[in-house]
């Protein structure tokens, strides 16, 4: 039976990438969670990297637009050996940081290896483990093309269950509320960027 006085809260998950950009909606509702919406964007043929951007940009301000999300949870890029790939998959994620930001919702970014220990109790989880974790966790049957959503998906399931875990920060997980925290947690970035640009 559902308490009157219950929390709920609603989060966005995104999974940013620059060829599909998987996102879920989850919402909680006391201790539970439930399935409010999932998808993917995909890019694979737009070919110019700077319309990529924008129609992220404009998906997760629209996401934001439609549902309300209290909070993003958002995929770090991985450390791969393809240092272009990685730039672009910071961008992508930057991207959808700074969509969340100007519509002031409170971001907090989480590790690759931390979303799937979460999800799944092992880190080295594959994406198919992933999402058989997460269907079964929102009950829902979707099909293995779904791996990408399912992937946003898993960033807000691994979102909500911190919520039972202590204050206390880690390297896997950073949460900015504005532009000005934002700002002060990377001087050495922000300084960077206006030496280069001069």
């Amino acid at each position: 039976m559902d308490q009157p006085n219950q929390k709920e809260r609603i989060i966005l998950g995104i999974d940013p990438g620059t060829a599909v950009m998987g996102y879920g909606l989850i919402k909680e509702i006391g201790p539970r969670i439930e399935l409010i919406s999932m998808g993917v964007v995909k890019m694979d043929k737009i070919d110019d990297h700077m319309l990529k951007l924008q129609r992220i940009f404009e998906k997760t301000v629209a996401l934001i637009d439609n549902y309300h999300p209290d909070c993003l949870a958002i995929e770090a890029p991985f450390y791969g050996k393809n240092i272009q790939v990685m730039l672009k998959l910071g961008r992508a994620q930057g991207v959808a940081m700074a969509a969340a930001l100007s519509r002031n919702v409170t971001i907090t970014e989480y590790a690759p290896r931390k979303i799937k220990q979460s999800i799944t109790g092992n880190g080295n989880a594959t994406k198919e483990q992933v999402a058989a974790m997460v269907q079964t966790l929102l009950k829902f049957k979707e099909t293995p093309d779904f791996l990408d959503a399912t992937d946003g998906l898993a960033v807000a399931v691994c979102h909500s269950f911190q919520r039972v875990a202590t204050g206390k920060s880690s390297i896997s997980k950073k949460s900015y509320s504005g532009w000005d925290t934002f700002v002060k947690d990377n001087t050495n970035r922000v300084e960077g960027l206006s030496k280069t640009k001069k």
